[in-house]
């Protein structure tokens, strides 16, 4: 019972909308270290921040189902996330980043869940999470959707 408590409340705390606070200039600066393996490039093909094709695009990624990145072959452990309902905010992307193994063993309930990132960023997650925020979609369009002055 204690268990299936636990459980309750960490999805209920991962599902929450959450912001962190984060910095977004020092979070754009930290995405060097994820351009090895990441890019950001958006929908109509600009390259926003040219990185690595290891890891998924990250364009988007705030709101976006974990896992569900299309032509990208992702583990099980983050595509069982997925299915369980993971969708990626600034919070839980801050924490996926600081020790991607760890939160998907919490995330599954699967002691033995791997992730196939091995770079942990133990500082300065909340100011990646933030800058990946400020480039999102949903940023974009809240820009053009701007009063002109």
């Amino acid at each position: 019972m204690k268990a299936l408590l636990t459980a309750t409340a960490t999805l209920l705390a991962l599902s929450a909308p959450a912001y962190a606070e984060g910095d977004i200039a020092k979070g754009e600066k930290l995405f060097k270290k994820c351009k090895a393996c990441h890019m950001i490039v958006d929908d109509e093909g600009t390259k926003i921040y040219k990185g690595g094709k290891t890891g998924p695009n990250l364009y988007g990624i705030i709101g976006r189902v974990a896992g569900t990145y299309e032509d990208f072959k992702y583990g099980k452990s983050i595509i069982a996330a997925g299915e369980g309902g993971l969708t990626w905010d600034e919070e839980t992307l801050a924490a996926y980043v600081a020790d991607p193994k760890a939160f998907l063993r919490e995330v599954t309930g699967d002691g033995s869940a791997k992730s196939k990132m091995s770079f942990k960023l133990k500082k300065g997650g909340e100011d990646v999470a933030a800058y990946l925020a400020s480039v999102s979609p949903e940023m974009a369009e809240s820009d053009d959707e701007s009063p002109s002055e």
